[in-house]
């Protein structure tokens, strides 16, 4: 039976840096028969926890949300699937606002209230690709102990958490028309040409690793 495989675009941009990783990790799963479904989170309409208890009632479905947005059905998605690949870029030293959204939703009613345990028995693979303006010095001093904190929170799915951090990647096609003076342009674009096509290899690779 093929694995189930959700990817989700937790940023604005559709065909930008945290896209294409997501993008080549569908490719690995495709490559070794998975199922596929990418979604980008930014079309759906939904906000975080209304706190609505839906999902804290008696004798309801556990792993569930209640609420009736566009995110309702996806968090229903993610329980169900074999791996889920996540990107989001890095906005302020943290994932982007639908990214916590998201989070939110998806604790919160897999949380018993009873005792604090996991209601979540089964186990989803998580692949989670960060993608940034930074270096990788930077990274490590200012951003590395967050993130890997972040990742540990899908530990939640009972499943391998594989932390894949993108450095230094390319925030546009052309500087000059931009006021970003605080950057090397002509460093970003070697930067880009040297590194980020391993990332989109790596991504692959991950994306077959977590699928088979």
């Amino acid at each position: 039976m093929s694995k189930k495989v959700i990817a989700i675009n937790m940023s604005p941009r559709k065909n930008w840096n945290t896209a294409k990783l997501l993008k080549s990790a569908v490719e690995g799963a495709k490559s070794v028969g998975a199922e596929v479904e990418y979604i980008d989170l930014y079309d759906l309409k939904f906000t975080g926890c209304r706190s609505c208890m839906l999902c804290k009632r008696k004798n309801v479905e556990k792993c569930k949300c209640y609420w009736k947005d566009d995110l309702s059905p996806i968090i229903d998605k993610i329980f169900n699937s074999d791996t889920l690949f996540i990107g989001t870029p890095i906005y302020l030293g943290r994932p982007t606002s639908h990214y916590f959204a998201l989070m939110e939703r998806l604790h919160f009613c897999s949380l018993s209230y009873d005792d604090y345990s996991n209601y979540f028995t089964k186990k989803v693979n998580v692949a989670f690709f960060v993608t940034m303006n930074a270096t990788l010095h930077f990274y490590e001093k200012m951003y590395k102990e967050k993130f890997e904190n972040y990742a540990k929170e899908w530990n939640s799915l009972n499943g391998k958490v594989i932390l894949y951090p993108s450095y230094n990647t390319l925030q546009v096609k052309d500087y000059d028309r931009y006021d970003m003076t605080s950057f090397d342009k002509e460093k970003k674009k070697k930067s880009n040409l040297e590194n980020f096509p391993i990332d989109l290899h790596n991504a692959l690779n991950i994306g077959k690793e977590l699928s088979l």
